[in-house]
């Protein structure tokens, strides 16, 4: 490891004299090379940036001329040189390094404005390996670290946010501060680290490497929150390259800022509604669903939803799978709700929602597909769990009938659509469902019989809300996302009034659950696929 140098104080202000600019992406050059060179610092460049400063009739100096040495190698080399990276590295204020520029006749750089080739958005595109192999930078990255390195003396700018802070300090002040350098460089490296976790991602997915040795994360930050899930915990939202419609890339149109549980809740909501082809519609509380329903249009399937649990859809999040009309949104305008995500919404629909200056709507331009591969990740104390996102989708076909009674048709249907709703509630998780719509959900209890009896507690009060006689789960299938260890939470179910019984099996006492289910006169479906949800 190499010891810490004797270097002197870095100085507070540093008037540029020169800065290196070399960009993918050219929105914004044109003012930030007039106002450097109408500093008096000489712009130098490479390539395209330099084609394009020149253009603008601005003296610009290429690398090459720097280094004596051309582009070649289809570009992969130009920027790799030391007279570039002394100029970025050198400590000016120190007499060997001072000299050693000297001798070699090494210029400073001060300025450095680099944003990386366009890697992850090649990825996005679906570029062929070769070309995604193409687009891995080695000069940008190498040159940001080296002036991030030396932040004492250069400013390093990777976003037009950056250069702007730059070029407001050195036109109001003529020079940069250590202050603004140093948090030049903070944001420098961790763009670096952003794009080589993106790159050695994708990587490990070319190899099929599911669990490579080392893994990393990148996020960039898109909203500082007010708070975490409580007020006294700080909080931020970061999102990552990843293009699945949702929470993360949706336009907020209206209403307050939105909070940590709110985007948790969202897409906790996003992510299941998108699982049926229907008009579909579902209520989140507390990241579990209350109501879930698909209907021959949105506005029966909020409805529906909503009759599933109205207490606890108060002040919820609404997620729909189709564009919403005016309609639809005076129904939902009816109780209190936080947040409504959508792919779309129509003027009307906008107009209606514009009333409630706190609901946030929030439009996604799409849905995300339960069926594509991802990754899920989990914080623990010093670490984190990885794993990858729930495909799993169930048909008739893959059911298996182990009871006598077989089940008609329709409850077949309950029967995938409860399990499809239990793959979205938090373990132990037991759903009521019938003809399309939840009747009654358990969620997060520490046994599943408990669950079962929550959700039973659940489609009574329906029942009795909608003027029923009997419970709303008369006559429902029951989902439960894992195994019965023992007959009680099945016959909990049978006292619900639930008729069919869907679950994964697999327990050691499966044949007593069948058993109570032959006894109780159900028919029941094993899956084979457990989707617990912790």
């Amino acid at each position: 490891m190499p010891a810490a140098p004797d270097f002197p104080p870095a100085p507070d202000r540093v008037t540029p004299k020169r800065a290196l600019i070399s960009l993918s992406d050219k929105a914004g050059l044109e003012s930030v090379a007039r106002a450097l060179s109408a500093a008096g610092v000489e712009l130098i460049s490479t390539g395209g940036t330099r084609a394009a400063i020149e253009k603008l009739g601005l003296p610009v100096r290429d690398v090459a001329d720097l280094t004596g040495f051309p582009e070649m190698m289809d570009g992969r080399v130009k920027t790799l040189h030391p007279i570039v990276h002394g100029g970025l590295l050198g400590v000016r204020d120190a007499p060997s390094h001072a000299e050693a520029m000297q001798a070699h006749g090494i210029g400073a750089i001060d300025i450095v404005w680099i944003d990386l080739y366009p890697f992850e958005a090649t990825v996005a595109t679906g570029g062929g390996f070769d070309v995604v192999i193409e687009n891995i930078d080695i000069g940008g990255p190498a040159m940001i670290r080296s002036a991030a390195k030396n932040h004492g003396y250069v400013a390093v700018c990777v976003d037009r946010a950056g250069v702007d802070e730059a070029v407001e300090a050195i036109t109001n002040n003529g020079a940069t501060t250590l202050a603004l350098r140093k948090r030049l460089a903070a944001r420098a490296f961790g763009r670096t680290a952003a794009y080589d976790a993106a790159v050695s991602g994708w990587f490990a997915g070319q190899v099929e490497d599911a669990a490579p040795a080392r893994k990393s994360i990148s996020g960039r930050l898109a909203q500082t929150l007010r708070y975490g899930e409580n007020p006294h915990q700080t909080g931020a939202f970061y999102v990552t390259s990843e293009t699945r419609p949702g929470v993360a890339n949706a336009r907020q149109l209206q209403g307050k800022e939105l909070g940590y549980n709110n985007i948790a809740d969202a897409d906790a909501a996003y992510e299941l509604v998108a699982e049926f082809a229907a008009p579909a519609c579902v209520i989140v509380k507390h990241a579990n669903p209350c109501g879930v329903a698909v209907g021959a249009d949105l506005g029966q399937a909020y409805a529906r939803a909503l009759e599933c649990d109205s207490v606890s859809a108060f002040g919820g999040v609404v997620a729909v799978n189709r564009p919403l009309t005016r309609a639809d949104a005076e129904a939902i305008t009816g109780i209190f709700t936080e947040v409504v995500i959508a792919p779309g919404a129509d003027d009307g629909a906008q107009e209606v929602f514009a009333a409630k200056k706190n609901l946030r709507l929030l439009l996604t331009d799409g849905l995300p597909d339960p069926l594509a591969a991802g990754e899920v990740f989990r914080s623990v104390s010093g670490g984190f769990l990885v794993q990858g996102r729930d495909r799993s989708r169930l048909t008739a076909a893959d059911l298996k009938i182990v009871t006598r009674r077989q089940p008609t048709p329709s409850e077949i249907e309950d029967m995938l659509f409860a399990f499809t709703v239990a793959k979205h509630v938090k373990s132990n998780a037991i759903v009521y469902a019938k003809d399309g719509q939840t009747a009654g959900i358990g969620a997060g209890q520490m046994n599943r019989r408990d669950s079962a009896r929550i959700a039973s507690l659940r489609a009574r009060e329906a029942g009795e809300a909608k003027g029923l006689a009997h419970s709303l789960a008369q006559g429902s299938a029951c989902a439960s996302e894992a195994f019965f260890p023992f007959p009680d939470g099945l016959l909990e179910a049978a006292a619900a009034g639930a008729t069919a019984v869907i679950q994964p099996g697999g327990a050691m006492r499966d044949a007593e659950v069948i058993a109570a289910a032959d006894e109780a006169g159900l028919a029941m479906a094993f899956t084979g696929v457990r989707v617990f949800r912790h």
